[in-house]
């Protein structure tokens, strides 16, 4: 894993990364979420790119969203939350 996927990660892990499906008023990507859970502003494109590697690992997923054309919230998976775990451990130890 590159170290822009385990920032990505930690983002993901954080609830600081929401997804539009491209519908009904805002491009298709990636975005940061305010500390309410609204949308902040684009992700940069390589911080985009990091977080959809994750997505076709399987480490992350894209919730579905409750209304079509919303934000989803981005989830780490159980397999990526290993590696969350794993990498707070390592960041202490350090």
């Amino acid at each position: 894993m590159t170290e822009n996927e385990m920032i990505a990660l930690q983002d993901v892990a954080d609830g600081a990364i929401l997804f539009h499906n491209g519908l009904w008023g805002a491009p298709m990507g990636f975005r940061w979420a305010d500390y309410d859970g609204t949308p902040a502003g684009e992700l940069a494109q390589w911080q985009a790119d990091a977080v959809l590697a994750l997505v076709r690992r399987g480490l992350v997923m894209i919730e579905r969203a409750v209304t079509p054309g919303r934000y989803a919230r981005v989830q780490v998976t159980a397999t990526g939350s290993a590696l969350v775990d794993y990498s707070l451990v390592a960041l202490a130890a350090a």
